[in-house]
């Protein structure tokens, strides 16, 4: 007998996902995922919008880092590359879940 928990089933007519990477990280900066039906939720519209938002933030980096790099300080140069390399890993994490997304990759979470 359960202790009052039951695993969701989908729906009839409904299949699960595979498990979408979220576009943050969890504890101990371990990947966060997702299981839900093909009509998403709350959090499925969140991510999209963290994702979105990492585009358009890696986007205006770059476009800053090419106007300054000609006449940056070292200083300016180490901050600079820190936030790319940042960014850099947001935009990869963005791809590797759509990716799973798009292929129907049945990935380990």
């Amino acid at each position: 007998m359960s202790a009052g928990f039951e695993p969701a089933q989908p729906e009839a007519g409904q299949r699960l996902r595979a498990a979408r990477l979220l576009p943050w990280s969890g504890d101990e900066g371990k990947s966060s995922y997702l299981i839900t039906d093909a009509r998403g939720g709350r959090l499925s519209r969140l991510a999209d919008i963290a994702e979105a938002t990492q585009l358009d933030m890696g986007a205006q980096l770059l476009a800053h880092a090419e106007d300054m790099l000609p006449d940056a300080t070292e200083t300016q140069l180490r901050f600079l590359a820190e936030r790319l390399a940042e960014a850099l890993r947001d935009v990869l994490r963005v791809v590797e879940s759509r990716e799973r997304r798009t292929h129907g990759c049945a990935c380990r979470p």
